[in-house]
């Protein structure tokens, strides 16, 4: 089984900074994953042509089921608002994505906790601080009927801001106590490894350096489980010609 995350920059190519769907749905298609977990995913939004790009990747990989969560209603950069999931069909909206090429059995949105106002945060090669605010964030659970039996999948991305990030990644598996196991969270994390297994209590199922995609220097995004799920082989890191995240595939036996 191939488990797959992506941070897709809302299907846009650094290179010629456009948003192709035709381009999306070749990465996706040469992912290959059985079960896709999508970061900064547009649906009708006008950078993106108004597309659903979570509908393009699912009909690109073969998904039997996926879901889009909405994290912000409106425009990221413009004029938007927290997402409650009330949105009505036609309105533009961001988030994330699950697909799967197996039947969900049952799905649940877990909304993690917003930061209010802006704190100060390092970037690197800065010389000071600089005061930032974050964006809503949200997680995507799906039990899953798999070749050996259901499982769970949850797929998030996580504030940049140090601290905040091993809150929300808390929060999301204290409420994932109890769903059917195995669990396999995926997404971007924005945070190292040692970190994501440690505030998590999950073990990783692939590695490598996924950011910047031109020339990765960190691992952001994750793959991690916990109960009788095991990788098979290394983990893969994919180079797609959209996005500033390189994708990261996990090769799985489940169950």
């Amino acid at each position: 089984m191939r488990i797959a995350t992506f941070n897709i920059l809302h299907g846009r190519s650094p290179e010629d900074d456009r948003v192709d769907v035709d381009r999306l749905a070749a990465a996706v298609k040469t992912l290959d994953a059985d079960v896709l977990g999508l970061q900064e995913v547009d649906r009708d939004q006008p950078r993106s042509m108004n597309a659903d790009l979570t509908a393009v990747a699912a009909e690109a990989m073969g998904a039997v089921d996926s879901q889009f969560v909405a994290a912000l209603a409106g425009t990221p950069g413009g004029t938007w608002m927290a997402a409650t999931g009330e949105e009505q069909p036609g309105s533009a909206s961001y988030g994330i994505g699950l697909l799967s090429r197996y039947p969900v059995v049952s799905w649940r949105v877990v909304r993690l906790p917003a930061l209010r106002g802006r704190v100060p945060v390092w970037f690197r090669g800065a010389r000071a601080p600089q005061l930032v605010g974050d964006e809503p964030r949200v997680a995507v659970a799906a039990v899953l009927d798999g070749p050996s039996g259901q499982f769970t999948v949850t797929c998030t991305h996580l504030s940049f801001i140090p601290g905040w990030n091993s809150l929300q990644l808390r929060r999301l598996v204290r409420s994932l106590a109890g769903t059917r196991e195995p669990l396999v969270v995926l997404g971007d994390l924005n945070m190292e490894p040692r970190q994501a297994a440690r505030v998590s209590g999950l073990r990783p199922l692939a590695g490598g350096l996924t950011f910047t995609a031109d020339a990765p220097t960190r691992q952001l995004d994750h793959v991690l489980g916990r109960g009788p799920v095991a990788a098979t082989g290394p983990g893969e890191v994919v180079r797609l010609p959209l996005s500033d995240h390189r994708a990261l595939v996990a090769s799985c036996e489940v169950g």
